[in-house]
């Protein structure tokens, strides 16, 4: 299979070698604890106004709770969350249930599930969605945003297949 003149294979490769923070965004789910899952799609786009975005896979299981959510949270991981990385990477599981193995959760604004421990919370208005290729890239207004106390802190990275800290 080719992606536009380039060969998927190559193309996964070449962006192995691109590192990025990894997040993982929450957002409320009626009736459950909330939906979740880990992203390296996270950036910032705007200073003025103020706003990020990240991808969420159109098949993913959060998929939905991401597209109904008024509000959702991203939460930058420390070098020492990898465990929490994981879980909200792995399909096919209650990923709050898991996670609750690991580390606690509080609900904010509108229900959204705010992790405890992350470098940086940001609480978000989604403002746009707009579909690209498997994935939807979601355009979000910071409307809270918390951070850790300890300045030596640094953020879990995924680089080459592996996470790793800086």
């Amino acid at each position: 299979m080719t992606i536009a003149g380039i060969e998927a294979g190559l193309f996964r490769r070449v962006l192995r070698r691109h590192a990025a923070a990894v997040v993982v965004v929450t957002a409320p789910r009626p009736g459950a604890a909330g939906a979740g899952f880990t992203a390296t799609s996270f950036t910032s786009v705007s200073l003025d106004p103020p706003l990020v975005s990240f991808c969420v896979a159109q098949a993913g299981s959060a998929r939905p709770a991401i597209s109904e959510a008024a509000l959702v949270a991203v939460h930058v991981l420390t070098a020492q969350q990898e465990e929490v990385a994981r879980v909200f990477a792995t399909p096919g599981i209650d990923r709050f249930a898991e996670y609750s193995r690991i580390g606690s959760w509080h609900e904010g604004p509108e229900g959204v599930p705010v992790l405890h421990g992350p470098l940086a919370v940001l609480i978000c208005r989604v403002v746009n969605q707009v579909e690209a290729g498997d994935h939807v890239i979601v355009i979000a207004s910071p409307v809270q945003a918390e951070h850790h106390d300890d300045a030596r802190a640094t953020p879990l990275v995924y680089h080459d297949g592996t996470y790793t800290g800086l």
